[in-house]
């Protein structure tokens, strides 16, 4: 049985996490209406992969017997002005991710809610995964300020980026 402080914790990253999936579908609008088809699809497998997320703390929350509470998504941003700007956005939000993240490794410990902290290890080592992608995302964007035409090449190679449900537990 989970804690009802840990349970809270977890519904609000669940909600944390689709709020990501909605700011990231924000983006990929922004990016289809500059006609950037490949940066459009980096933010469609990002929106993917955070909906995955959400839904393997949902599953959690059930499995340890809490109660499942959806709260309303704030609106993101739809607006940027350049596509650096959005990747720098998109940084600073996964920054964010990973501090709520450690937050909630921090209440699992403070609860000696060993299954909890097991669970969201997996988190812990995805948020530097996905830092570590936006920001290479964000240095080959400023590399290329004085060479826009690298821009293209660059949408090229997101395009070529594709979903990957992460594996089962365990396999």
């Amino acid at each position: 049985m989970i804690s009802k402080k840990m349970e809270k914790a977890l519904n609000e990253q669940v909600n944390a996490e689709l709020f990501s999936a909605y700011l990231y579908l924000s983006m990929e609008a922004y990016f289809k209406s500059l006609n950037l088809n490949g940066f459009s699809n980096w933010m469609r497998v990002q929106t993917q992969e955070e909906i995955t997320h959400a839904m393997k703390i949902y599953e959690f929350i059930d499995e340890r017997g809490g109660r499942i509470t959806l709260k309303a998504i704030d609106g993101p941003d739809t607006e940027w002005d350049s596509p650096l700007e959005v990747f720098k956005a998109v940084y600073e939000h996964e920054q964010k991710v990973t501090s709520l993240i450690n937050d909630l490794v921090n209440l699992a410990i403070e609860e000696k809610d060993h299954a909890t902290n097991t669970f969201l290890q997996w988190f812990v080592n995805e948020q530097v995964e996905e830092e570590a992608s936006a920001d290479q995302v964000v240095q080959q964007l400023k590399m290329m300020e004085k060479a826009p035409g690298g821009l293209f090449l660059l949408d090229r190679e997101l395009a070529q980026r594709v979903f990957t449900p992460p594996a089962a537990e365990g396999a």
